[in-house]
């Protein structure tokens, strides 16, 4: 048996085709069917055309793509001898805004996305006000960016060579406002007790003693059929050198070091996204990746006892905002407002060539940007998204990741609620 649904919500649409044997899901296809071309339309622009075009490719991970793209022009430029060197106040303006999307964005997927599916599926009472407790934090922790990136989405104050705004004092105390406010939400309404309390957790044996949101949805699950469903390859890799992250590969639980020059892009037949592996084998990307590989206690723990299950999956992106509101707060009391925000006046863009490379961690995992330039002018330029990592239909008689974490769920439910806890972004993957 067949069954096709059609998954919207997920800034586009994707289609989900499930074949049943016995009851269960036997194999999923996975098809993308609209085409944006935003690679195309970047051809023979001139290159810092990019820094407006690319935000472009996503109205939710649009900064992450700014970073990535102004990344790939100072890769470039340092390579065709130009000398960029950011001020420390810079790059930590930019690790800031980025924080703040990643929050906004897992804030918004837990809240609209994963409850409400959860509680369908296992029968359980809804909460009328999911959508207000997205919406809070989400427009809380965008203003706080806004003080910097002047807007949010869409954004273009990140420039070549640093950053085009000049926070005051004064705007930084509003930021770490809004920071504070964020956290008393978290606190009072997700944990049920205080960050730091749950910082000091070494081991998933402790989450008992959570409350709120967090400790209800993680009941649930823990105690359904939901806890040990989902699981794929059990192979997680990070490209990202910015954020609190690590780089490497894990496999299974050693982690090991990499070079972007490994990643390979392949056209699927059956789909308008891009399949990508890294020597040849295909790796998940996102939250739980970045856990596996910077060793964080709590997620090896969790991960010891249900591997790369759905449960894993929510539990580290919520780990994940805990992590970034710590790191958020180290930021702002780091930022030295005396330093130049951007270390280059003026830029010959007529006859520069180059190749460049710009890799940062989006809130579904690692994004790349390569930029090939001509005389000034884009050439070439690739866009490796992670939704491309982990929804491709599979390569060389390995199913892709997340297929396989839908084969064995028992309903079409259960697998749609496997495809999304990879927050699947359309946009980004058809580029």
């Amino acid at each position: 048996m067949k069954i096709e649904k059609l998954i919207e919500k997920i800034e586009g649409e994707a289609k989900l085709y499930l074949d049943f044997e016995q009851d269960r899901v036997s194999d999923a296809t996975i098809e993308f069917e609209l085409f944006r071309g935003i690679e195309h339309i970047l051809k023979n622009k001139p290159f810092l055309d990019s820094l407006v075009i690319t935000p472009r490719v996503c109205g939710i991970c649009n900064h992450a793509h700014l970073i990535a793209s102004v990344r790939a022009i100072e890769d470039g430029l340092r390579s065709s001898g130009v000398d960029i060197e950011l001020s420390s106040k810079a790059n930590l303006i930019r690790e800031f805004t980025l924080s703040c999307e990643l929050i906004q964005n897992h804030i918004k997927w837990l809240y609209l996305t994963i409850f409400p599916k959860v509680n369908e599926i296992l029968g359980l009472s809804s909460v009328d006000n999911y959508a207000l407790r997205a919406s809070y934090v989400s427009a809380t922790i965008t203003k706080a960016m806004a003080l910097f990136a002047g807007q949010w989405p869409h954004s273009s104050y990140v420039v070549t060579g640093g950053v085009s705004c000049d926070p005051t004092y004064v705007e930084v105390l509003q930021a770490q406002t809004y920071i504070d406010e964020v956290i008393r939400f978290v606190e009072e309404i997700l944990l049920g007790i205080s960050i730091d309390k749950y910082l000091s957790f070494g081991s998933i044996s402790s989450l008992n003693e959570l409350g709120g949101d967090m400790g209800e949805l993680f009941d649930a699950i823990g105690s359904s059929y939901l806890a040990h469903s989902g699981k794929g390859h059990d192979r997680f890799i990070v490209f990202g050198d910015c954020l609190c992250f690590k780089t490497g590969k894990s496999v299974p639980t050693q982690v090991r070091k990499i070079d972007p020059k490994y990643v390979e892009e392949f056209t699927q037949t059956d789909s308008n996204s891009k399949a990508v592996t890294y020597k040849q084998r295909q790796y998940e990307v996102g939250p739980l990746a970045r856990g596996m590989i910077s060793k964080d206690p709590l997620i090896k723990s969790l991960h010891k006892r249900y591997k790369d299950s759905i449960f894993s999956r929510i539990y580290a992106r919520i780990h994940e905002v805990l992590i970034l509101l710590s790191y958020t707060k180290r930021i702002l009391k780091e930022l030295d407002l005396s330093e130049p925000s951007c270390s280059i006046n003026k830029l010959d863009t007529k006859h520069i060539s180059f190749d460049g490379i710009g890799v940062v961690e989006a809130a579904r995992g690692s994004l790349i940007h390569k930029s090939r330039v001509e005389d000034g002018k884009i050439k070439e330029y690739e866009i490796i998204v992670p939704t491309q990592w982990n929804l491709s239909n599979g390569l060389d008689g390995e199913k892709g990741i997340a297929v396989k974490s839908m084969i064995g769920c028992s309903s079409s439910k259960e697998a749609e609620l496997v495809f999304r806890s990879f927050d699947v972004c359309s946009a980004c993957a058809i580029h």
